[in-house]
């Protein structure tokens, strides 16, 4: 006769393990150190913030969080900001109704200093003085030189990652939000893609600065190639 002793579901000998925030820390650094051996793609996130005090009416943040998470039904990107950010500023405002709320630009190997530009917080000097561009029908920045470019409209406010309850279900009122104090905290955005602005590459076999992705690698920007071409 069969068995009907019931196992209990493998993911309840989580709970046997300490959650403390000495663990958090650890576990943080462990990652940290983790991910410093794994390449993160760059991008420059690019939108729309008008001012009296600039010529240029844009904004731009250096991304290395950005990923593709979904294809089909809908192509859906996301990326990180850490705050308080101005870029996250504009796009939690950003209007539902427009039809597309930034470009994400992803950079080319030879877009090293492009991506330091706009990592820095002061923005100073002005990226957009010394980095050529052009606009998107909807007047948003795309960067020449990039690899290509992608108009992408959100599909929801930024989600906030210091906010546990939140992201356990239990609403704003009941997360923990003691890391919001001195730690960084950031928020996530998730977005669709609209349209494939430039894919200038698709054509192009060599593997050149120029056709080669920027990455971020062991605390700094590298690139990659691969060891199976040989060069004629």
């Amino acid at each position: 006769m069969l068995s009907t002793t019931r196992l209990a579901p493998p993911f309840r000998a989580i709970a046997r393990y300490s959650t403390g925030i000495s663990d958090g820390k650890r576990t943080r650094e462990q990652l940290k150190e983790l991910l410093r051996h794994t390449a993160q793609p760059v991008a420059v996130v690019t939108a729309f913030m008008p001012s009296k005090k600039h010529e240029h009416p844009y904004h731009g943040a250096t991304l290395s969080s950005f990923t593709s998470i979904a294809m089909d039904p809908y192509p859906l990107i996301s990326f990180a900001l850490r705050i308080p950010s101005r870029m996250a500023t504009i796009l939690n405002a950003a209007r539902p109704e427009d039809p597309s709320h930034m470009v994400i630009n992803l950079l080319s190997a030879e877009q090293a200093s492009v991506a330091e530009k706009f990592a820095r917080a002061d923005l100073h000097p002005e990226p957009f003085f010394s980095v050529p561009y052009s606009l998107t029908h909807e007047g948003l920045p795309i960067l020449e030189g990039s690899l290509g470019s992608m108009s992408c409209k959100l599909v929801s406010k930024a989600i906030p990652l210091h906010e546990l309850g939140f992201l356990e279900g239990k609403g704003f009122a009941e997360g923990n939000a003691s890391y919001a104090g001195d730690a960084i905290v950031s928020e996530l955005f998730i977005a669709r893609v609209i349209r494939v602005e430039k894919m200038e590459l698709k054509d192009m076999t060599e593997d050149t600065p120029r056709t080669l992705p920027l990455i971020y690698h062991r605390r700094g920007y590298t690139s990659c190639h691969s060891p199976s071409r040989k060069s004629k």
